[in-house]
C-alpha cells in the first residue's frame, strides 16, 4: 500500500510497509544508542546522559559519555550502514543472497590492504583498505569471467580468495612483534574498542559522500532482479552499472574497515533481513543500512556487557551471521541454485 507524505508544495509517495520498518529500524538503533550509552563499568541513567550532551554533567560523566562511548556507538553505526548497504547493492546486483561482499572475498581484501598499510607505513588504513578491496575485486571478477559473470563461479573463486587472503594476513602478522600482533589479531576480528573523533568524522563524512549514490542507483538496482535482456529491453547499461555498483561497494567496504576492521557477516545479513523485513522485493537500502547498523551496534553493546572480558564486537555479528548463513545455503539448496 502507498502512502503519500507532504510537507508544504511537495509530497513524496512511499509504500508503508518499507516506510514502517524504516521506523522500526530507528527506533531500534536509537534504543540500542542510549542502551550503550547507558550500560558499562560507570552506569550512567538516561538523565545523566542528557546532562552530559548539553554539558552540565559532571567531568567523570561528560568524559565516559563524549569521550568514550559516544565516537564508540557512532562508529558503530556507520560501519554497520556502510556494511549493510554494500551488501545489500552485491546481493541485489547478482541476484544471489550469498553474494555479499565478506562471502566473496572483498572484504579479506580490504582488510589484508589495510593491514599492509598499517606494517608498511604506520598508517594509511584507508588507502590500503581501497587497493586491498579494488585489487581483490578485479581478480576475482577476471578469475570468475567465462563469457560473463557466472555468480556461481563468482561465489566460488571469492571464498578462494577469501580464504587465502585470511592466510596471508596471518603470515603477516607472524612477521610482527607480540604486542602489534595481539592488537592487530584484535582488530582483524573486527573491535569497536577505542574509538575517537577521528574514526567518527572519517566513517560519517565518507557515508554522507557514499551513500546517497547508492540511493540515487537505487531505482537501476530494482531493475537488475531482471534477467539481463529484460535490463537491456529496459535501456539500462547493464555493463556500467555493474561496474559503478562494485567500486561503490568496495568502497563502503574499505571505510568500514578501516574504522572497525573487517565485521564478519554483517554486509551479509543486512540485505536479507532488510528484503524480508521490507517484503517488496527490491533491494531495501536504507532498511539494509539500518539493520547493518543494529546488527553492529547490538553486538558491540553485547560484546560490552560481559564482564572481566573485552571480547571484539567481531565475535558476535559472527554469531549472528552463522545461522543466516545455513538458512540461506539450505533456502538455495532447496531452490535447486546450489
Amino acid at each position: 500500500m502507498m502512502q503519500t507524505l507532504r510537507l508544504g508544495p511537495v509530497s513524496l509517495t512511499v509504500q508503508r510497509r518499507p516506510l514502517i520498518v524504516g521506523i522500526g529500524l530507528l527506533f531500534l538503533v536509537a534504543l540500542a544508542a542510549v542502551a550503550a550509552l547507558s550500560i558499562g563499568n560507570y552506569p550512567i541513567t538516561p538523565v545523566g546522559i542528557w546532562q552530559a550532551l548539553i554539558g552540565r554533567a559532571d567531568a567523570i560523566s561528560s568524559m565516559i559519555v563524549l569521550d568514550h562511548r559516544l565516537p564508540r556507538i557512532l562508529t558503530a553505526i556507520g560501519a554497520g550502514a556502510a556494511l549493510g548497504l554494500a551488501g545489500a547493492m552485491f546481493q541485489t546486483m547478482l541476484r544471489n543472497p550469498l553474494a555479499a561482499p565478506d562471502i566473496i572475498g572483498f572484504t579479506a581484501g580490504a582488510n589484508a590492504g589495510a593491514l599492509l598499510a598499517v606494517l608498511l607505513t604506520g598508517g594509511m588504513i584507508l588507502t590500503g583498505a581501497l587497493a586491498g578491496g579494488a585489487l581483490t575485486a578485479t581478480a576475482v571478477v577476471a578469475l570468475a569471467w567465462r563469457g560473463g559473470l557466472d555468480t556461481h563461479r563468482l561465489i566460488l573463486v571469492g571464498l578462494g580468495a577469501s580464504l587465502s587472503l585470511g592466510a596471508g594476513a596471518d603470515l603477516l602478522l607472524s612477521y610482527t612483534d607480540e604486542n602489534t600482533a595481539a592488537d592487530m589479531a584484535r582488530w582483524l576480528t573486527g573491535t569497536l574498542h577505542a574509538r575517537g573523533p577521528a574514526e567518527v568524522t572519517l566513517i560519517w563524512v565518507g557515508l554522507a559522500l557514499l551513500a546517497p549514490i547508492a540511493l540515487w542507483l537505487g531505482f537501476p538496482l530494482a531493475r537488475m532482479s531482471f534477467s539481463d535482456d529484460t535490463i537491456a529491453g529496459l535501456g539500462l547499461p547493464l555493463a556500467p552499472l555493474r561496474l559503478a555498483v562494485t567500486a561503490l561497494a568496495v568502497a563502503l567496504v574499505a571505510l568500514a574497515v578501516s574504522v572497525a576492521g573487517p565485521l564478519p557477516f554483517v554486509a551479509f545479513v543486512s540485505g536479507p533481513i532488510a528484503r524480508r523485513l521490507a517484503g517488496n522485493g527490491g533491494p531495501a537500502l536504507s532498511a539494509a543500512a539500518l539493520t547493518g547498523a543494529t546488527v553492529t551496534l547490538g553486538a558491540d553493546l553485547a560484546a560490552r556487557s560481559i564482564p572481566m572480558v573485552q571480547l571484539p564486537a567481531g565475535v558476535f555479528t559472527a554469531m549472528v551471521g552463522a545461522p543466516v548463513l545455513v538458512w540461506l545455503l539450505w533456502v538455495q539448496a532447496r531452490k535447486g541454485r546450489l
